[in-house]
């Protein structure tokens, strides 16, 4: 049996992060990565420029967390924003801030972001076993004695789990994590897709590339509301995606999972009120010399999604005449204020950012990051029930969560090597 004191199981953000934090707090560290190098999924954040974290004071950063933000509270505050900014700019990454408080490398490319954590890694002696894939663990009594792999056991005082979640499969997130916190007696919450793609009824791809900038966006199940936000939809081969987009798309994938309706309602002119829009429709629509909808609507949107706003809302393409444009009017300024789109289905893990659910929290010490069943197991990362919106914000939940249990297990490790 090969001897290492502590191991980290996955090479992605947490892992990476929780094995130098480990490492610097003294403790002997092996990285356990069943892909062929580490940081596979970091790669790909961001469109490939990786969206480090977000600048949000925790008052404002905790309200983009789920669904328990203050489980997070303790180690955020241990590695925070701030913190993780300080960290990357001290192995020479140097940062920028984006719209929406959002944090870049300035490099713009992500590699650079795997690169200089390889190299701290290197730096510090961390023992990188890549190609291997854990099958199990040995235990004695209530704690992990030794970690099954395809290249061995490796007996250890420490364990953390940091295998990611099921969200882009490719890149080796395929649910192993579940598996060895369910060897260890832990409950796994009900898993989902999250931060991706809404496909509308009778969705035909003509929108495709399109950007609606600045628009309200409402969530309804059932009949009720559950969520409004304000900012950019994108709309895609897979539907409806970006900002806005991914951050309703939580509670409607999991009420779709539940088996519920859902719809979309679109504000089109959020900075418009309803009766200064209602009085300038009625005023251009009775002005307007010609009959078509269609041109009529162009004054009013892209001509990309009129087809869809037509059908949607059952309107002719031509306006009629006389008395009934006023009563047409004002029935299409409603629409104009709240376009609603059912949604039928969802993109799932292969392209979703982020997975919902994970390791129940009521079985970790939110202080520590550890097994409150198992005596020296921790857990990091997307692999926890922890998810947060699109903005830099579930990369943080990685760092924060991954420096917390690093340096913990590393303690244990410590103790246990004392014999206290």
């Amino acid at each position: 049996m090969e001897s290492s004191r502590m191991v980290v199981i996955g090479g992605g953000a947490a892992g990476m992060v929780c094995a130098i934090a480990a490492a610097r707090s003294g403790a002997k560290v092996l990285l356990l990565e069943k892909m062929e190098r580490p940081g596979r999924k970091i790669l790909i954040t961001g469109k490939g420029r990786c969206n480090i974290t977000n600048t949000k004071p925790w008052a404002e950063f905790s309200s983009h967390i789920n669904p328990n933000k203050k489980f997070l509270k303790h180690s955020f505050h241990a590695f925070s924003n701030t913190d993780t900014i300080a960290f990357f700019e001290s192995l020479g990454l140097q940062c920028k801030v984006e719209r929406g408080d959002r944090v870049f490398p300035v490099s713009g490319k992500s590699s650079s972001v795997v690169d200089v954590l390889v190299k701290e890694m290197d730096r510090l002696k961390v023992i990188q076993n890549y190609n291997t894939s854990v099958s199990g663990f040995l235990f004695n009594g209530s704690a992990i004695s030794g970690v099954i792999t395809s290249k061995g056991v490796f007996d250890c005082a420490a364990v953390v789990v940091a295998t990611g979640g099921l969200s882009y499969p490719a890149t080796g997130s395929q649910g192993d994590g579940y598996r060895m916190a369910r060897e260890a007696g832990h409950s796994i919450t009900p898993l989902f897709p999250s931060l991706t793609a809404l496909m509308p009824a009778g969705y035909n791809g003509d929108a495709k590339g399109l950007t609606l900038k600045n628009i309200a966006l409402d969530l309804f199940v059932g009949n009720d509301h559950v969520q409004h936000e304000t900012g950019d939809i994108d709309f895609t081969n897979n539907g409806i995606e970006g900002p806005l987009g991914f951050r309703v798309s939580r509670k409607a994938v999991k009420a779709m999972e539940n088996g519920n309706r859902c719809f979309l309602s679109i504000d089109l002119k959020p900075a418009v009120g309803h009766k200064e829009l209602q009085e300038r429709v009625k005023r251009e629509i009775i002005d307007f010399r010609g009959n078509s909808l269609f041109r009529f609507l162009s004054g009013y949107m892209p001509s990309q999604i009129i087809k869809s706003f037509l059908s949607d809302n059952n309107y002719p393409l031509l306006i009629p005449d006389g008395e009934k444009r006023e009563d047409f009017a004002n029935k299409l300024c409603n629409a104009l204020k709240s376009w609603k789109i059912e949604i039928v289905s969802y993109t799932s893990y292969e392209r979703a950012v982020v997975t919902a659910g994970g390791v129940c929290l009521d079985e970790v010490f939110p202080k520590t990051m550890k097994s409150r069943l198992c005596d020296n197991l921790f857990f990091a990362g997307e692999v926890l029930d922890l998810d947060g919106d699109t903005g830099g914000y579930n990369l943080q939940i990685a760092f924060s969560t991954g420096y917390k249990a690093g340096v913990e297990a590393a303690h244990l490790t410590k103790k246990w090597i004392s014999g206290e």
